[in-house]
This record gives C-alpha cells, sequence and structure tokens, in this order.
C-alpha cells in the first residue's frame, strides 16, 4: 500500500514538473469577448433609470500585476502614478447625425479601477475574463444613441494593453 502511494505521489510530482508557465508577454494583452445591456427600471414606477453596459474583455499578463486594493484606490500617492485614468482606459465612441463617431473619454469613464487579479502578491502568468460596467442614466433630455467602446488597461508596472473596440450598443445620451 505505501509502495502504490509512493508511486503515486512520484508520478504526480513528476507531471507538475512537465507543465510549462504560459509564455505570455510582459506588457498585458486583451481580446474583445462581450458586450452585454439591460436597464435598471424604478421598482414603483417602472421607469428606466439606467442603462447598465457591460463590456467583457478577456486578459492575458506574464506578471500577474494587474489591478488595486480598494485601500491603494483612495491613497493619493499611489493614483497619482496612473494619472488622470486608473488602470482602465475607457473611449466612449458616439454616432453622430452624419454617420461619423465622436470620440472622447467622458468625465463620468474618466477614472476606472480593477480589483486587484492576483490577491497573494506572488509574480506569475494569469489569464481570465474582466467585466467592465458603465452606466447610461436616462433623463428628460435623453434620445437613443448608437455607441460603442475601445478598452485597454495597465498593469502596475503601467504597461498599457492592447486596446480593443466593441461592438454597438443603444443606449440614452445626447447629440
Amino acid at each position: 500500500m505505501k509502495l502504490s502511494t509512493t508511486i503515486i505521489v512520484a508520478f504526480c510530482t513528476s507531471l507538475s514538473g512537465c507543465l510549462q508557465t504560459p509564455d505570455f508577454d510582459s506588457v498585458p494583452r486583451i481580446e474583445y469577448a462581450a458586450i452585454d445591456q439591460f436597464p435598471e427600471t424604478d421598482p414603483v414606477t417602472k421607469e428606466k433609470l439606467r442603462e447598465k453596459v457591460v463590456i467583457t474583455v478577456t486578459f492575458e499578463d506574464k506578471e500577474g500585476d494587474l489591478g488595486a486594493t480598494a485601500d491603494e484606490r483612495s491613497d493619493e500617492d499611489f493614483k497619482a502614478r496612473y494619472g488622470k485614468t486608473g488602470n482602465y482606459e475607457l473611449v466612449t465612441l458616439t454616432k453622430q447625425l452624419n454617420g461619423s463617431w465622436d470620440e472622447r473619454i467622458l468625465s463620468v469613464d474618466s477614472v476606472m479601477w480593477m480589483p486587484i487579479l492576483k490577491p497573494d502578491g506572488k509574480p506569475g502568468a494569469i489569464k481570465g475574463k474582466l467585466d467592465l460596467q458603465v452606466d447610461r442614466i436616462y433623463g428628460n433630455t435623453t434620445v437613443d444613441v448608437e455607441q460603442k467602446f475601445k478598452v485597454r488597461i495597465r498593469d502596475r508596472a503601467l504597461h498599457y494593453s492592447n486596446q480593443v473596440e466593441t461592438d454597438v450598443v443603444t443606449v440614452p445620451g445626447y447629440r
């Protein structure tokens, strides 16, 4: 019995040595995965309050140094390293009446943070999915507008990822 347990442990140990570390780049890489939206309504009046848009990207990073803790996000010295954005960059493109796209970082989306993605703090490759939610508020003068988004992320070494563009959604907005 002891011999078979020893053989199994030795076999598993030898297999773990065969697992290769993913060959990711030091600069984070993202890919567009999906965009989804759903309205939030007032439970009493059933009036639409906001349109919630969820942008999903997949990511990979060699060091796993993505995200920021809640304490870091409230630390002015930490935030100063990132300038006027957080570790997400979201550019909103709004379709104009003439068919062109107006591209800008909206003030409501100017500073965005993702949570720490590797809480143990140990360097190492990670990959996964990120969901970024943005809200578009319904108001008395809003109209349906078509929007799409460009997304980039930054790691703790301040490397920008590539930029990806989403599909088009219709949300409340202004002309």
